[in-house]
């Protein structure tokens, strides 16, 4: 890990992805919940425990996304498993196959996020999460300090980080590039009588304890889970 101040001092095009209220009966690339586009050879992800994660988020990123611009990217969490992320550093870099490696006392994560680029087709609808559109609106991501953007559910622009900047090399070499930012204490509402989440909400789960998330990917692509979701709060 490396942690440092430096950034931008200029504006950094990004945008905000806002959720919409109706929720969707069908299909959608961008969504809360609802029908996961995976790439053919791809499963739906299962938490360390056994347990089928949910998809709490997907979304088409821009063409103008640097490395990831077109593709399709999808956040899985467990429902049953709700905690901090805790990243597998080996020497000054993440350890080989960081994205299966053990969380908490699993033998593999309880998170999955994938960057996909072939054709992908929908699958059968994510049965818990309440199925939200979600649009994403461009603007200009002006820095509130050097290296600091808004605080805002958001592709591209600068993490805000709470608590300091925090950068990884990937296993393969690559300097992990900052993708995706969800605030803190956003709440993924659920279905009715959908089974709880340990520390969540009330009224839906949340990601990693509903800490601020900053999904840092790797720009070689190494492998589709190649990203690390930092929590800071």
């Amino acid at each position: 890990m490396n942690t440092r101040s430096m950034g931008p001092e200029a504006g950094v095009p990004a945008w905000e992805i806002e959720v919409g209220e109706q929720p969707l009966d069908r299909p959608a690339a961008n969504s809360i919940g609802g029908w996961p586009f995976l790439d053919a050879d791809q499963e739906w992800p299962s938490c360390g425990c056994g347990e089928r994660m949910a998809l709490f988020f997907q979304l088409d990123l821009p063409p103008e996304i640097a490395h990831f611009g077109g593709d399709h990217l999808l956040v899985f969490h467990c429902r049953a498993h709700n905690d901090a992320s805790n990243p597998p550093v080996d020497a000054d870099r993440l350890a080989s196959r960081f994205w299966d490696a053990p969380q908490l006392s699993l033998p593999g994560p309880f998170w999955r996020t994938l960057l996909q680029r072939g054709p992908a087709s929908a699958t059968k609808p994510e049965p818990h999460v309440r199925a939200l559109p979600l649009t994403l609106r461009p603007f200009i991501d002006e820095p509130v300090r050097p290296g600091y953007g808004a605080m805002l559910f958001k592709v591209g622009g600068l993490p805000s980080w709470a608590q300091g900047p925090e950068l990884y090399e990937c296993a393969c070499g690559a300097e992990l590039v900052y993708l995706c930012q969800v605030p803190e204490n956003l709440t993924f509402l659920t279905h009715p009588g959908a089974p709880a989440q340990p520390y969540g909400d009330r009224d839906g789960y949340q990601l990693f304890l509903g800490n601020e998330v900053y999904f840092l990917a790797c720009p070689q692509r190494c492998d589709p889970a190649a990203i690390w979701p930092v929590n800071q709060n």
